[in-house]
């Protein structure tokens, strides 16, 4: 069996080093917002490229978060709005409604399946504070034109990161952004670090980073309680806070993050020139990809699941219910987003992993070339 994603064959590439990580944090006696939290979040900002990372919960958490100073610096109030892509994972919507806020769903491009940046200007109105670009499935988001949108409007730019650890954005040459990582694009970016994520912990943990120093501040205080000093409240904040295994652990794999996305990209070269059936839809990244997940379309896709599962292949659907068609947004049931219900009706995962060996991989690119034609 080819599993989707291996993370025991993951961490045992790095399995030394991550056992003496967690020994040094057992052995300092210090477990929460100590010296392996302040290192990550130091060596995590430096990589990223922005003055701040501060450490959380998950990555609804960040994302939430984010926001949440938003409308405590008076930024936002509740009722604002926030244009999202309507074909994210729920989390990045769950973010805006938690803080009272007004999700706007714009459709994604067919062509990048990312958020449609000819799409975004018409959905803003007098109460957008915010675009929230989401950098699915390891693709930059990003766009120059986004950019220039969020600066005419005065628009906070908000990225959700948690699938893109390492994306660069290298679409223009004639802005400064050129060769950026996500994560330092916008205003603030939220990250993932759950084990699944091309950088993963052990358990869940999350990061904010932006260069803005007052968000900073008050993101670091509304996730230890609404504290910045101790039992000196400031706000009505939670416990958010990575612990300092989980850190010390993503220390040691923000190593080998750059080789572990190179590899990546080798396997998904290979896919995108060699599987050649016309019944599997491989959607070109034309921007930088790290592959954290790596999505074919399919009219048959339920029937191409079930013929890798047959042969041993094991694939994952992100994501089978779009967020408007959701229970728990009965609202916005009866919306009509066709882009967005096509994806979500016709993408399947293939594996495409650090860890797979090059004779998987061609395995699974001679079934999906046999599809069809068994």
């Amino acid at each position: 069996m080819i599993k989707y994603l291996d993370l025991k064959r993951i961490n045992d590439m790095h399995d030394g080093e991550i056992r003496q990580a967690i020994s040094r944090v057992l052995d300092s006696g210090w477990y929460l917002k100590g010296e392996a939290t302040h290192q990550f979040e130091q060596h995590y900002a430096a990589y990223i490229g922005t003055k701040h990372c501060i450490g959380c919960a998950n990555g609804l958490d960040a994302l939430t978060l984010i926001l949440r100073a938003y409308i405590e610096m008076g930024v936002m109030q509740e009722g604002d709005e926030v244009i999202v892509p309507a074909n994210t994972y729920i989390a990045s919507i769950l973010a805006i409604t938690e803080n009272r806020l007004k999700p706007v769903l714009v459709e994604p491009s067919i062509d990048t399946l990312q958020i449609d940046d000819t799409l975004i200007e018409q959905a803003i109105t007098e109460r957008t504070k915010a675009v929230m670009i989401v950098h699915l499935y390891g693709r930059c988001a990003y766009t120059d034109r986004i950019g220039e949108i969020c600066s005419r409007y005065g628009l906070k730019l908000i990225e959700d990161n948690a699938q893109a650890h390492g994306c660069r954005f290298v679409e223009s040459v004639a802005v400064p952004q050129q060769q950026s990582k996500t994560g330092s694009l916008g205003s603030a970016a939220a990250h993932s670090f759950y084990p699944g994520k091309n950088l993963g912990a052990l358990g869940d943990a999350g990061a904010v980073t932006t260069n803005d120093d007052d968000l900073a501040k008050t993101i670091e205080a509304l996730g230890n309680y609404g504290s910045s000093k101790k039992y000196v409240f400031d706000y009505l904040g939670r416990n958010s806070r990575i612990d300092e295994i989980q850190a010390a652990l993503l220390d040691v794999k923000l190593r080998y993050l750059d080789a572990d996305n190179q590899r990546r990209k080798d396997i998904a070269a290979r896919y995108e020139r060699e599987v050649s059936n016309p019944l599997v839809r491989i959607v070109q990244s034309h921007r930088d990809c790290v592959y954290h997940i790596f999505p074919v379309l399919c009219e048959r896709r339920d029937a191409l699941q079930q013929y890798l599962a047959d042969n041993s292949v094991e694939t994952q659907i992100h994501y089978p219910i779009p967020p408007h068609k959701q229970k728990c947004y009965k609202e916005w049931n009866t919306l009509s987003l066709p882009i967005t219900e096509q994806i979500h009706a016709q993408e399947l995962s293939i594996p495409c992993h650090q860890a797979m060996t090059d004779d998987e991989v061609t395995q699974i690119i001679t079934l999906l070339n046999a599809f069809g034609h068994q």
